[in-house]
């Protein structure tokens, strides 16, 4: 059955819609202009390749499904939680979560979760492009055998859902395997936010491997979601092998 949850009172965890909508929906992707501040020449060329691969991972990525496991905690509380959920993107960009099991805290359900997946299931304005950040590049890094580009992105304006971080980029095909860094809206009652996105490269094309967030908060105190991703298939396939169970 569909997730779902109590509508709550304590607005300040709404904190992690401005978390996690930044790497997961940016779903509009316009070509690389003169306006994008990468440093060099170089910088700029890598943000073309990067541009084009987003358009290939952007349209890979419709029509998959994957098992998600969304654990959240308010440390000072002492209260913890677990969602195990199906995650799909139809054939159009929408995204949509069935919920497969739940343990833990009630408050965590309704008050976390509940509301990191309505924030993420709706659309937002954020993709990581020209049209909404400056990007700087500060050169090639060797990450356990992985080649990497790395990038500074600023925001081009203070709005919800953007981040000031890092973008680092896989050198052989220019996909994302991170992006990181503190998103530069909050509410007032948020004293700290970060986040790190990681990726992986199957088939040449990036998908989310892991999601870690974290704030700390007025009065509540530090809040943390971790999210890891598995099983990705694209639907035709799982409905092939659903009717193919029902049948036997």
């Amino acid at each position: 059955m569909p997730f779902s949850g109590q509508t709550g009172k304590v607005r300040n965890l709404r904190l992690f819609s401005a978390l996690v909508v930044v790497p997961l929906i940016a779903m509009a992707v316009p070509t690389l202009d003169a306006g994008a501040e990468a440093s060099d020449q170089p910088g700029q060329e890598i943000l073309g390749k990067y541009l084009e691969a987003k358009e290939t991972q952007q349209a890979a990525l419709r029509g998959v499904q994957m098992e998600v496991d969304i654990d959240a905690k308010l440390t000072k509380q002492e209260k913890h939680g677990k969602l195990h959920a199906l995650r799909s993107i139809s054939r159009l960009g929408k995204i949509t979560y069935k919920a497969l099991g739940f343990s833990g805290d009630n408050t965590i359900k309704s008050e976390v979760i509940a509301r990191y997946l309505a924030e993420e299931t709706k659309p937002h304005d954020n993709a990581i492009t020209p049209v909404n950040y400056k990007f700087k590049y500060r050169g090639l890094l060797d990450r356990d055998g992985q080649r990497v580009y790395i990038f500074d992105v600023t925001p081009r304006k203070k709005a919800e859902g953007l981040f000031r971080g890092q973008l680092w980029l896989d050198a052989a095909t220019a996909m994302p395997v991170r992006e990181s860094g503190k998103p530069v809206k909050t509410s007032i009652m948020v004293k700290k936010m970060e986040f790190v996105q990681d990726y992986e490269i199957h088939d040449g094309v990036a998908i989310p491997k892991h999601f870690q967030g974290t704030a700390v908060i007025r009065i509540i105190g530090r809040a943390e979601l971790s999210i890891d991703y598995s099983n990705f298939t694209r639907q035709e396939i799982a409905d092939e092998v659903n009717q193919n169970d029902f049948r036997r």
